[in-house]
């Protein structure tokens, strides 16, 4: 099996189906997972160190303790993950393209993560450090955001979310017209011509 080494270094995986599976306490370091299908499997406590996920499902996954280090995720499909519980020591992660549905991303220090062109629906973002976060051009439908610090955050050209000013740190985040209008929703405010 592809996976039985505790360590695998320099690996491209393509087209690989390994759903349910027991995949933790392991260290990646420099893989490539393309088509691949992870679903319901079990990383616990594994390590990823430079990493790229392409084209991906990951739903479901087990990411207790899991450390991502300079980990890419393109249009890959993360349904259901609580990252809220993994290794936050020297956390990288970058988004792009993503489905990201019914996540958790709660209390996690994640400055400068990118979620760029991302379709992010019912995700968690609760007690979490987002400064310098990139969501621009994702749709954020029914993901909730409450007390984060979003400071210099980017939300241009993203669509569908909700910010309460009040409950959020915004200092310097950049938003785009008309979508900047839903931070006005909270106070029951009309803007009209």
């Amino acid at each position: 099996m592809e996976f039985s080494e505790q360590t695998i270094e320099n690996k491209i995986f393509q087209d690989i189906v390994l759903t349910k599976e027991d995949l933790s306490h392991r260290e990646f370091s420099n893989c490539s997972f393309k088509k691949c299908d992870f679903s319901e499997s079990d990383f616990i406590a594994s390590i990823f160190i430079d990493c790229i996920f392409q084209d991906s499902n990951l739903s479901n996954i087990k990411v207790d303790n899991c450390s991502f280090q300079g980990v890419s995720f393109m249009n890959c499909k993360l349904l259901g993950i609580v990252f809220a519980k993994i290794n936050t020591l020297l956390v990288k992660l970058i988004f792009k393209k993503c489905k990201i549905m019914l996540c958790n991303f709660t209390n996690l220090d994640i400055k400068g993560t990118i979620f760029t062109g991302s379709e992010i629906r019912e995700t968690d973002f609760v007690d979490a450090d987002l400064r310098e976060c990139d969501f621009s051009d994702s749709d954020l439908s029914l993901s909730r955001f409450q007390n984060n610090n979003l400071e210099k955050a980017d939300f241009r050209g993203a669509i569908n979310y909700y910010l309460d000013p009040t409950a959020n740190r915004l200092k310097g985040a950049k938003f785009s017209y008309p979508n900047v209008l839903s931070l006005l929703d909270k106070f029951g405010i009309e803007v009209g011509n």
